[in-house]
């Protein structure tokens, strides 16, 4: 069944049809959260889609209890900390030993990250795997210049590691147990590792700003350093004297965005009014062009109107066929 307008409902018809391409080219200002629980959250992350940059996106999710958590390969995981001084954050697996486990160990998993994200295991990550079999595991000492130049060393398992003499809080738990520490390469590694191990746990040497020798100390944690991807649009969006938006992209396409107050904009939040004058001369013109085409319309169906021989002539004008179609 056709659509059938009046003349004079043509020009509304244009005129609603223009208003609503202009909206839809408006974007809708996108509010970033700014921290989760008492961790702040600023670029390249953001815990809201948009927000932040493309490469971390879906990464990091602020749980309904307000608690910041990091998606890998393996599961969901606590975040316990982010620097962007020192660009990293600060991982704890609920699954590794602890010094509460003492000797009884539970069932474990490897931690994994997704190598097609900017994420990577820091060097100063240590991880400690307990009653290896020596039979698929080489567990030896290394010599000590290993500390420093672990590239000429072998990949055995350091039983003879300062932190299995010195364990993070609990120096005497692993007394009746063997314990190697390894450095892996890659978290596959860890998987690996685990078919021949009960248990294991990671620490990471957290820096602290003393003089050497004393300027890192063991803690538990996984240690997860990221880069931030620096371009000048994001600069220039962060820019005070330019607005001082929020890095973030689109949704759909994935390109930059300078998220401000009065909307979204590929630039920076200056070029609001700029973009507002735009649209304005923008609309006027259309609005002429509808009302001249309008006009146009009409003399043609004046025209057309005379010619007929029949005086009752049907409506035909605004119906909707293939020929005639807007979308």
């Amino acid at each position: 069944m056709g659509l059938h307008l009046s003349f004079n409902q043509k020009p509304m018809l244009l005129l609603v049809l223009i208003h609503s391409l202009f909206t839809l080219t408006r974007s809708q200002s996108t509010t970033c959260r700014t921290s989760c629980g008492d961790i702040p959250i600023e670029y390249p992350f953001g815990i809201d889609d948009g927000c932040g940059s493309p490469y971390y996106r879906y990464i990091l999710v602020c749980s309904d209890s307000g608690k910041l958590e990091v998606r890998t390969p393996s599961g969901r995981y606590p975040v316990h900390n982010v620097s962007y001084a020192d660009p990293h954050i600060l991982v704890t697996d609920p699954f590794m030993w602890n010094c509460e486990d003492g000797e009884n160990y539970r069932p474990t998993r490897p931690f994994s990250l997704d190598t097609s994200t900017r994420f990577k295991l820091s060097p100063q990550n240590e991880y400690l795997f307990f009653n290896c079999s020596e039979d698929h595991v080489i567990v030896k000492p290394k010599p000590i210049f290993c500390e420093r130049f672990p590239e000429h060393c072998d990949s055995s398992c350091d039983s003879g590691s300062y932190l299995c003499r010195h364990m993070p809080g609990c120096s005497f738990a692993m007394s009746g147990s063997s314990c190697c520490s390894y450095s892996p390469r890659a978290t596959e590694s860890l998987r690996l590792m685990l078919k021949y191990c009960t248990s294991y746990t990671s620490v990471y040497w957290r820096n602290v700003g003393a003089p050497q020798p004393y300027d890192q100390i063991p803690e538990y944690g996984i240690r997860i350093d990221f880069d931030i991807p620096v371009t000048t649009r994001c600069l220039q969006c962060q820019d005070p004297s330019k607005g001082g938006g929020t890095c973030g992209f689109d949704t759909e396409t994935q390109s930059f965005m300078c998220l401000c107050k009065e909307g979204n904009f590929t630039s920076n939040c200056k070029d609001y009014d700029a973009a507002r004058h735009s649209k304005r001369v923008n609309v006027i013109a259309g609005t002429a062009t509808a009302v001249s085409a309008a006009g146009a319309f009409g003399i043609g169906a004046g025209i057309w109107y005379l010619k007929k021989v029949r005086a009752k002539a049907p409506v035909t004008c605004g119906v909707q066929s293939n020929e005639n179609r807007l979308f």
